[in-house]
C-alpha cells in the first residue's frame, strides 16, 4: 500500500510510563465480525501481519493530540497510540471514531474516562451542562479562578470540562495578558495566583491545552508565571536563563523552520518539566503523563527529520573529521552528535537500529577514532559518551570495525587502543571517565554478547585480535609499576610492606585496580588466550607485587586476580604457581597483616580455605612443604591445620598404594626392592620412582629420600660389599643355582631392602607371613626377566 496518509506507528505505554514502538503499518477502519463492531486495524508494511485490532467502543475516551496522534486506553494500564505520518490520515480516522461514538469531530476528546465512584454524580449532571462556568478574566477575579482550577484536579470529569472551557474562549491567552499587566504593576498577589492557575492548567494533562501554552507566542509567558512560586521569597529567573544563558547553536544551519521551532519547543518544555515544576507527589504522578508523551513524540519527530536530511548529517561528519576545522567548531559538532544520540534513546529498537546504521554508514566510528585522541577534554568526554551509545547498542558493530583496522593502520591509532589510552590518561582524580571506559571495554571483550554464528568466528577472531594488538597497551601501566620486583626484594629483605615499586599515588593505584578488574574478567571468560598471556609474561608474579601496596583495595584486587585463577582448578596454572613460588607474597601479606581482623585477612584465609575444601592436592603439598612452619601458629581458624590434615591423608593414601604394589601376587619381593632402589645403575628403578613422585609432587619424594638416608646410615657398618647388604632373614641364593646367585649378587642394591625402609610408613601385621611366602617365591627365577627388562 502506497497511501502515506494512512501510514502509522503503533505505540503502547509500558509499566515505566514509556512508549514502546510496536511497528509501522497502515491503518483502516473496518467492521470485524468476531468483535461485532467497527474496529481499527493496523497491518505491518513489512509483511502484512496484524499489528493492532481494536474495536471502537462507545465508552472509550479517544484523544487527538498534536494533529497527528490518537491516544486511548484499551483497558486498565494499557494505553495505545497511533502516530500518523500525515495530518489528513489522522483526521480521517478521527472522524470515523467520532462517527461511531456519535461525537463532534471538532473536539479533541470524545468523552471523559469515568471513575466508578463518580458514575452517579455524572448521571446527575444535566445534559446541557457541557462546560464549567469560568469567572471573567479580570485582575480582581484571579483568586476565584485559582480556587476553581485547584478544586477540579481531584475530579476527572470536572478537569475535562474545565479544559473544554479554557479552550473554547481563548481563555489562556487572556490569562497570560493579565500576567504581563501584573508584572508591570509588580502585583505579587496576582502573580502568585497566576502561578497556581498555570500550574493547575498544566496538571489538567490535556494535549490541546499544551499546544496553546507551548506555542512560540505563549511559552515564555507560561515560564514567567511559573517563576512566581508563593513558597519562594524571590522569584526564579527562568526566562533570563532560557533567553540569555541557554544558547541555541546551529553547528550546521537548519533551514527547515518547522524543525527549528520543534527543537526550541522541546527544549523549553523539557526545562519546564525537569527544572520548574516541582517533583509530583504520589497523588499527582499521573497528572503530567501527557506532558511526558508530548516531549517524547517531539523528540521522535526531531530525530526522524534530522535523520532523513542526509545532506545535513553528511556535512556534520565531513567537518568533524576535517583537519582544518577549528577546535571550537569541532567541540560544537561533537556535542551535537552527542545530543543527537541522546535523543535517539527515545526511539524503539527497530527505529534505533536504523538510526545507528545511518550513523555507521556516515562514518561515525572513524570520526570517533580521530576526536577521542584529541587534547581537548570536552571533545574527548563528549566522544566517550557517543562511543558508549554505540557500544551499548551494538558491540558487534564496533568489533567488526576495529578488526578491519590493522590492515590499514598501526597499533597506536587503533580505536580500542585509543580508548585504552584515554582510560589510562584520565585526568579526573576520581577516574570517572576511566571507570566508564573500562565498562565499555568489558562489554566489547565479553564473549557472552558475541554473535553465536555457526562458525563462531567473531569470538575467535576478535579475541585473537585483542590479545595481539591491544592487551600489551592495557597491561603497560601494570608492568611499568611492578618492573623492579627483584631489586626491591634484595633491598627490602624481610620488610615486605615497604616497597618503593608499589604505587603510593592514589590515582595510579585506582587505575591499576581498574586494569586488574578487567584482567580478572578475562581470566574468567577467556580461558585459552589469557592463560597463554599470563604464562608468557609471568603476569601473576608481577600482579602479586601489588600485595605490598599501602592501598589495601589494590592488594585485594591483586589477591582477587590470583583467587580467580586458582578457582579454575587448572593444573597448568597450579604448576605455574608452584614453580614460581607465588604463594610467598600472599603469605607475607597475611603475616604482615598480623592479628588485624579485616577484609584482607578474610580474603586470604578464604583463598586457602577454597584450596582445602576443593582438595587441590598439588597446591596443598606445596603450601604445607614450604610454608607450614610459618602458618602453624595461626589457630583462630582451622584452615591451615586442615591443609596439614589433607596433606597427611594423601601421604597415607600414597603409602598404602605402594604397599599394595608390594603385596601384589604377580610381583616378586626382589622386584619390589628394585622399585625403591636408589642405585644409580638401575634406570628402571629411577623411572618408576620418578613416576610415583610425579603422582604426588616434591613432598613425597623428599619424604622417601629422608627415609632412605636414615636407613643407609643405620646399615653403613655392614655395607662392605653388595652381597653383604642382604639381610640375614633372607637367604641370598639356593645352593644349587650358582649362576642365579651371581646375577643376584650384582643386581641387589647397596641399601636395605624396601621392607625395612617402609616399616616407618605403614606396619602391616601380616608382614611376617608375606616374608615367608616371598622366600619361597625367591627360589623361582621365572619372572625375573620381565622386571629386569
Amino acid at each position: 500500500m502506497s497511501d502515506t496518509r494512512r501510514r502509522v506507528k503503533v505505540y503502547t505505554l509500558n509499566e515505566d510510563r514509556q512508549w514502546d514502538d510496536r511497528g509501522t503499518g497502515h491503518v483502516s477502519s473496518t467492521f470485524v465480525e468476531r468483535l461485532k463492531g467497527i474496529s481499527l486495524l493496523v497491518r505491518a508494511e513489512s509483511d502484512g501481519s496484524l499489528l493492532l485490532e481494536s474495536k471502537i467502543s462507545a465508552n472509550t475516551a479517544y484523544q487527538k493530540q498534536q494533529d497527528t496522534l490518537i491516544v486511548w486506553s484499551e483497558a486498565d494500564n494499557y494505553d495505545l497510540a497511533l502516530s500518523f505520518q500525515e495530518k489528513a490520515g489522522c483526521d480521517e480516522i478521527w472522524e470515523k471514531i467520532c462517527q461511531v461514538q456519535g461525537k463532534d469531530p471538532a473536539l479533541d476528546v470524545t468523552q471523559d474516562p469515568i471513575d466508578e465512584s463518580e458514575e452517579e454524580r455524572f448521571e446527575e449532571i444535566p445534559e446541557t451542562s457541557h462546560l464549567v462556568e469560568l469567572p471573567p478574566c479580570e485582575l480582581s477575579r484571579l483568586e476565584e479562578i485559582a480556587d476553581l482550577v485547584t478544586s477540579v484536579l481531584s475530579s476527572p470529569i470536572r478537569r475535562e470540562k474545565l479544559a473544554l472551557a479554557l479552550m473554547s474562549e481563548g481563555y489562556i491567552k487572556k490569562l497570560l495578558g493579565l500576567f504581563r499587566v501584573c508584572e508591570d504593576l509588580d502585583n505579587r498577589e496576582g502573580l502568585h495566583h497566576l502561578y497556581e492557575i498555570v500550574r493547575g492548567v498544566l496538571f489538567l494533562n490535556k494535549a490541546a491545552l499544551f499546544e496553546v501554552m507551548f506555542s512560540d507566542d505563549c511559552i515564555m509567558d507560561v515560564v514567567g508565571c511559573l517563576e512566581y512560586d508563593p513558597a519562594l521569597v524571590q522569584p526564579k529567573r527562568h526566562r533570563e536563563f532560557l533567553t540569555k544563558t541557554a544558547k541555541f547553536k546551529e553547528v550546521i544551519p537548519i533551514t527547515d523552520s518547522e524543525l527549528r521551532q520543534k527543537i526550541h519547543q522541546t527544549y523549553r518544555v523539557q526545562y519546564i518539566q525537569d527544572i520548574i515544576l516541582p517533583t509530583p507527589s504520589v497523588f499527582e504522578e499521573n497528572f503530567l503523563s501527557t506532558l511526558t508523551s508530548f516531549i517524547f513524540f517531539n523528540k521522535v519527530e526531531i530525530v526522524s527529520m534530522l535523520q532523513e536530511d542526509e545532506k545535513f548529517l553528511t556535512e556534520v561528519f565531513a567537518q568533524l573529521t576535517d583537519d582544518a576545522t577549528e577546535d571550537s567548531k569541532r567541540r560544537e559538532l561533537v556535542n551535537f552528535v552527542k545530543e543527537f544520540c541522546a535523543f535517539s534513546q527515545t526511539l524503539q529498537p527497530q527505529n534505533r537500529d536504523a538510526f545507528f546504521k545511518t550513523l555507521a554508514n556516515l562514518g561515525i566510528l572513524p570520526a570517533l577514532e580521530i576526536v577521542m585522541g584529541m587534547d581537548d577534554l570536552q571533545v574527548r568526554a563528549a566522544a566517550t559518551d557517543i562511543f558508549s551509545y554505540l557500544v551499548e547498542f551494538s558491540p558487534s558493530m564496533v568489533r567488526e570495525f576495529v578488526m578491519q583496522e590493522p590492515q590499514q593502520t598501526d597499533d597506536d591509532v587503533l580505536l580500542i587502543n585509543v580508548v585504552i589510552k584515554q582510560m589510562i590518561c584520565d585526568s579526573d582524580p576520581e577516574l570517572g571517565g576511566a571507570v566508564q571506559l573500562m565498562g565499555l571495554l568489558r562489554t566489547l571483550i565479553d564473549p557472552e554478547n558475541m554473535l553465536a554464528s555457526s562458525n563462531k568466528t567473531e569470538k575467535t577472531e576478535f579475541l585473537s585480535f585483542f590479545y595481539k594488538y591491544c592487551m600489551h597497551v592495557l597491561t603497560a601501566p601494570l608492568l611499568a609499576n611492578t618492573a623492579h620486583d627483584k631489586s626491591s626484594k634484595e633491598l627490602q629483605e624481610g620488610s615486605t610492606k615497604i616497597n618503593p615499586v608499589c604505587p603510593d599515588n592514589f590515582q595510579t593505584a585506582q587505575l591499576l585496580a581498574l586494569i586488574l578488574e578487567l584482567l580478572t574478567f578475562c581470566v574468567e571468560h577467556h580461558t585459552y588466550h589469557i592463560k597463554t598471556y599470563i604464562m608468557n609474561k609471568d603476569l601473576l608474579r608481577r600482579v602479586l607485587v601489588l600485595m605490598n601496596s599501602k592501598h589495601t583495595f589494590l592488594a585485594l584486587c591483586a589477591l582477587r586476580f590470583m583467587r580467580r585463577i586458582i578457582g579454575l582448578k587448572d593444573e597448568y596454572y597450579n604448576r605455574y604457581i608452584i614453580k614460581g613460588n607465588l604463594f610467598e607474597p600472599v603469605i607475607n601479606a597475611l603475616l604482615d597483616n598480623g592479628t588485624r581482623y579485616n577484609l584482607l585477612n578474610s580474603a586470604i584465609i578464604e583463598l586457602f580455605e577454597f584450596i582445602k575444601v576443593e582438595d587441590i592436592k598439588s597446591l596443598i603439598a606445596h603450601i604445607v612443604d614450604n610454608f607450614y612452619k610459618a602458618l602453624e601458629s595461626i589457630e583462630y581458624v582451622q584452615t591451615f591445620k586442615g591443609l596439614k590434615g589433607r596433606y597427611e591423608q594423601e601421604k597415607d593414601r600414597q603409602s598404602q598404594r605402594l604397599n599394595r604394589y608390594r603385596r601384589d601376587a604377580r610381583s616378586l619381593d626382589e622386584d619390589e626392592e628394585l622399585w625403591f632402589n636408589d642405585d644409580d645403575d638401575d634406570d628402571d628403578g629411577e623411572a618408576v620412582e620418578k613416576r610415583m613422585e610425579d603422582d604426588f609432587p616434591d613432598s613425597y619424594g623428599k619424604y622417601m629420600e629422608a627415609k632412605k638416608g636414615a636407613a643407609n646410615g643405620a646399615n653403613g657398618a655392614n655395607n662392605n660389599g653388595k652381597a653383604a647388604a642382604i639381610p640375614p632373614a633372607s637367604p641370598a641364593v639356593t645352593p644349587n643355582n650358582s649362576s642365579a646367585s651371581s646375577v643376584k649378587t650384582v643386581a641387589l642394591p647397596a641399601t636395605p631392602v624396601v621392607k625395612t625402609a617402609l616399616v616407618g610408613l605403614v606396619d602391616y601385621p601380616d608382614d611376617e607371613d608375606e616374608e615367608e611366602e616371598d622366600e619361597e617365591e625367591e627360589q623361582s627365577p621365572r619372572k625375573r626377566p620381565r622386571l629386569s627388562s
